[in-house]
């Protein structure tokens, strides 16, 4: 099986509205198609036809998934460059959103919520030939100043689609 991908997420959600635009004014994801109980997002470096589809559910309840059942967890979206990465932060915090943080080695990420609670992740990745035992072994808090420092801003990370376009810095 050749998976290339994640192509695209489709999520429930109380109200298409309210979560579309946080996903365009925080993360600046376009709104591609809509319904009355639909919305098509796509990212702002995706060629995809859509990346994330959000749909109405009249079953509002909060999710317990990890809390006594099964189900997703997050979502991660990719950012080109530590700048892109700091930036989300900054647009996470100001919209009450960011959640956490965490340094994987070769992943560095943000957590953040949606309007309707749902966990997903913005992370930046490490490039190939930067990896090596020092970055695999690390793992704790994100100190994004040390990695900008030692990557550099601007640095394009490791694109994690296959064949994906790099983007210079």
């Amino acid at each position: 099986m050749a998976i290339r991908g994640l192509n695209h997420a489709v999520l429930w959600v109380r109200d298409p509205a309210p979560s579309s635009a946080f996903y365009v004014d925080v993360l600046g994801f376009r709104v591609v198609h809509s319904t009355p109980r639909s919305v098509f997002l796509r990212a702002p470096e995706s060629s995809n036809d859509h990346d994330l589809g959000l749909f109405r559910t009249d079953v509002a309840a909060p999710s317990t998934a990890g809390q006594g059942q099964v189900g997703l967890y997050h979502l991660a979206w990719e950012v080109p460059t530590l700048a892109d990465l700091r930036d989300c932060r900054d647009r996470l915090e100001a919209a009450g959103a960011l959640v956490g943080s965490s340094d994987h080695g070769a992943t560095k990420g943000l957590y953040a919520k949606d309007p309707d609670g749902l966990e997903f992740e913005v992370c930046w990745l490490v490039p190939h030939h930067l990896v090596d035992a020092e970055v695999l072994a690390h793992r704790g808090e994100l100190d994004l100043d040390a990695d900008i420092a030692r990557y550099g801003a601007d640095t394009t990370g490791a694109c994690a689609r296959v064949g994906a376009p790099a983007r210079s810095g």
